[in-house]
């Protein structure tokens, strides 16, 4: 999830509240929400 966090993008686990990073513009909070997503569901299901 992104959260406005001041004059900065937040982004943030929904369920333990852990940090990916914080950013000046929605579209790189966005970017980066893409990528945690992309190598959450990449991760080999044996």
């Amino acid at each position: 999830m992104i959260k406005k966090i001041k004059s900065q993008y937040v982004v943030l686990s929904e369920k333990t509240g852990r940090k990916f990073g914080t950013y000046r513009t929605l579209a790189e909070a966005k970017k980066r929400l893409r990528q945690v997503e992309f190598f959450k569901h990449s991760k080999k299901k044996t």
